[in-house]
């Protein structure tokens, strides 16, 4: 499901970010590109080098704390770290309980449980896991919205995720560790697919220029397929696999080598530690 349009609300409202890192960011220059004005955007950061480059680069208001960027907007970003998360909303609780926003957070492993716990109790919660190619505006964002949250403040916090790519609604929260391991921490299971391809490509020989620029458009070529032609990845791979060809014999080489199990074994491995970060942040 792909974003909306961005509704002046939206803007009008005012948005703040807690936290100004290279996710923020993302959102941030996705929003001003759907036409949301700086004026109503307000980061919290605590790095004066972060803020100096947010105020230039998006002309938005950084401050450096979050007490003085949330007055006035409906909608609050988390974009902070995990381990951080309960300190930043105990000191914040007294201002949520007055403004009751949508509380929107980025946060891996944390509830939407504990972050009303932490602000006080009965707000409005909705939990994104974005990924990294969000900094590129091709991001995909897995959403969960607590049962306080009202269908405008679902359309809001969809708008500010759409801004950095395509989203989609999760109904169960209990999933979202499954998200976070899935698109949360897939794209770097590419680049380890990608490291290993071009590593294995210059052993046979290759220029390291040709073996960049021969994995790196492979990669980017069957993204495009995958998501352009249609067809389930198993019925794209049945269609490159010649029966005796060579297809067939580095497919093989990976089943024999456990290539699925293993990857089973990674997404489990990464929606457990999850669920531990849930658990050491309590």
């Amino acid at each position: 499901m792909t974003g909306s349009p961005t509704s002046p609300s939206l803007s009008s409202d005012g948005i703040a970010f807690i936290g100004g890192g290279n996710m923020a960011r993302s959102l941030i220059a996705g929003l001003i590109r759907r036409g949301v004005a700086p004026a109503s955007i307000r980061v919290a950061e605590p790095v004066a080098t972060l803020r100096t480059a947010l105020a230039r680069d998006f002309g938005v208001t950084a401050v450096a704390d979050a007490a003085a960027a949330v007055p006035g907007a409906a909608l609050w970003v988390m974009a902070v770290k995990p381990q951080v998360m309960r300190e930043v909303c105990a000191n914040l609780a007294g201002l949520a309980q007055q403004a009751a926003p949508v509380i929107v957070s980025i946060a891996a492993g944390i509830t939407g449980g504990q972050l009303d716990r932490w602000l006080g109790g009965d707000r409005a919660i909705v939990r994104a896991m974005p990924n990294t190619p969000a900094l590129l505006g091709a991001g995909i964002t897995g959403l969960f919205a607590n049962a306080r949250v009202t269908v405008a403040q679902r359309a809001q916090a969809e708008q500010v995720l759409a801004s950095a790519g395509r989203t989609v609604w999760i109904e169960s929260e209990a999933l979202m560790d499954a998200v976070t391991a899935v698109s949360g921490s897939g794209p770097a299971y590419v680049f380890l697919l990608a490291e290993a391809m071009e590593a294995a490509a210059l052993e046979q020989g290759l220029p390291a220029d040709a073996a960049r620029t021969l994995v790196l458009d492979t990669v980017l070529g069957a993204a495009r397929m995958l998501t352009e032609a249609g067809e389930a990845p198993a019925e794209l791979r049945r269609r490159v696999t010649s029966p005796g060809g060579t297809t067939q014999a580095a497919i093989e080489t990976l089943q024999a080598g456990g290539f699925e199990t293993l990857t089973a074994r990674a997404i489990e491995a990464a929606a457990r530690r999850g669920r531990d970060l849930s658990a050491a942040n309590d």
